[in-house]
């Protein structure tokens, strides 16, 4: 007899499931003794997978099916139902395949397939230099999935990865989310563990910063002076926190939060902290206030716009995120900013005063280009790539926050700063390094957390005509849609993680 947390998990696969079980639905959740189980139907076949999303373990059952691909509704992973590969990020780690017969109208999973290593394809074409260098400058999301990427497309060559950061690459959404909150262990933040690097053959060089690039001599010079030649080159430098020009922000109470390190060095304070003050309303802003919040701190936002997020989700989510924090304490100052900072305050632009015993500044980020400017690659907003990721110069790409490519859905040039978005450039990079001139067409996405309330967000809207609310922000269950010229351009979900997914699908 099923226990009662397998009953929870659907029929039992292993005895089977009438082929009418799956109605007019695709995907059917089910389990084999303690595993999920996820049964697809392609075409006439039905392919059975493990029915977690390997990235936070999203139920893959609640994504949706495109051809022999499944997206997970949490983050957008995607992966191949025929080989368990993870296609695209923010997953790495492939899903289990299973074995699956045809008993008369029963479906019957009899077990699980071995990893099959033919299974992952190998890079094309095959001298696409087994014996080169790539040097990898930048151990943040573009780096990591370009080095990841390049060892499963089986380059045999050797990688070098130039990080100035001192924590081997790791997953930072999370650094302002539940981490920051205290409801992650550290243990959850790497990306990976030191084994991977040493198996993989990846020459992880941290706290080492790239001091300029020899085009000509094609090598990375570090700033303690070692050289690191390549014969191919990714530039994945990212971005670095835009430093408020008021006076006392130099303090040891005031932060920026871009790295572990920072998030470290916050939660350090927080932890004799009766206050916080967050100068910025943006998305890590407001996360790192509800984090805040859930430490117990009183938390004041200081932000110059009518209301958060303004500018990137319009007035109608903005008010509803205002109200959300506010429910939980926070207190805004709207419209005004900080004028002066000093050990115990913060003085705002509207005369008011407000007692801080950490201070968070988040307003925004900014590309880190003068390496490639000062090497002669073309920058403008930030590292100028074609389709293939590849710069000015044969042989260079620049991946993630740092690269502004020529994206083929909308015909214009485009520079975002998300975190999938990297994970995937850096994906493609790596393929395009091999020689597989594959261009990048993925379409941006981002999701935020506050409290219990979470935002997904697909497409790119730098501005809008219109914006159209399917379903009601306040019972958090909308998709609100951002036109400009007639087209839905980006949509912003809270509950509606399908609906999220097929925009995504649709704006390819």
């Amino acid at each position: 007899m099923a226990t009662q947390k397998n009953s929870d998990m659907g029929p039992d696969l292993s005895v089977g499931v009438p082929i009418a079980a799956f109605g007019d639905r695709k995907l059917l959740a089910g389990h084999v003794g303690d595993e999920p189980v996820l049964l697809a139907r392609v075409g006439e076949e039905v392919l059975a997978v493990a029915g977690k999303c390997t990235h936070y373990g999203g139920p893959l059952a609640e994504g949706i099916l495109v051809d022999d691909t499944v997206r997970c509704p949490w983050h957008h992973a995607c992966f191949n139902l025929r080989t368990g590969e993870a296609l695209a990020a923010p997953a790495f780690n492939p899903l289990q395949r299973w074995s699956v017969e045809r008993r008369g109208d029963r479906i019957v999973v009899t077990g699980q397939v071995p990893a099959d290593e033919e299974a992952v394809p190998s890079s094309q074409p095959e001298a696409a230099g087994q014996q080169e260098r790539i040097v990898i400058v930048g151990g943040g999301a573009a780096g990591f999935a370009a080095a990841e990427m390049l060892r499963r497309r089986r380059f045999a060559g050797e990688i070098t990865m130039l990080s100035s950061d001192g924590d081997a690459p790791y997953d930072r959404p999370n650094l302002s989310k539940d981490y920051l909150a205290g409801t992650a262990p550290e243990s959850w933040i790497p990306l990976r563990g030191p084994k991977f690097y040493v198996r993989n053959r990846i020459d992880l060089q941290l706290r080492t910063t790239a001091g300029r690039v020899d085009v000509g001599g094609r090598a990375v010079i570090a700033d303690d002076g070692r050289v690191f030649p390549f014969d191919r080159l990714l530039l994945a430098t990212g971005a670095e926190p835009v430093r408020l020009p008021v006076a006392g922000a130099d303090g040891d109470h005031v932060f920026t939060l871009r790295s572990l390190a920072d998030s470290r060095a916050v939660i350090e304070r927080a932890q004799g902290s009766k206050t916080a003050v967050l100068l910025g309303a943006g998305f890590i802003g407001l996360e790192v206030a509800a984090a805040l919040r859930k430490r117990g701190l009183a938390v004041h936002v200081v932000a110059p716009g009518d209301y958060p997020l303004g500018a990137v989700l319009g007035p109608e989510l903005g008010t509803f995120i205002r109200s959300l924090h506010e429910e939980h304490g926070v207190v805004f100052h709207l419209g005004a900013t900080a004028e002066r900072i000093t050990a115990q305050a913060v003085a705002l632009s509207d005369g008011s005063t407000i007692d801080a015993d950490l201070v968070v500044v988040g307003a925004g980020v900014k590309p880190r280009i003068s390496l490639a400017a000062d090497a002669g690659i073309a920058v403008d907003r930030g590292v100028l790539v074609n389709e293939f990721l590849e710069t000015n110069v044969a042989g260079i790409f620049a991946a993630g926050d740092v690269a502004q490519w020529f994206d083929l859905n909308s015909a214009e040039s485009r520079r975002v700063e998300h975190w999938v978005v990297a994970q995937r450039q850096g994906q493609i990079a790596a393929q395009n390094m091999l020689g597989l001139r594959q261009p990048f067409s993925s379409v941006p996405f981002f999701w935020s957390e506050h409290y219990d309330v979470s935002i997904r967000y697909v497409g790119y809207a730098r501005s809008w005509d219109a914006i159209e609310i399917d379903g009601s922000i306040a019972d958090r269950n909308c998709l609100v849609g951002y036109k400009k010229d007639g087209k839905i351009v980006a949509v912003a979900a809270i509950g509606r993680d399908v609906q999220a997914l097929a925009c995504e699908v649709t704006m390819v």
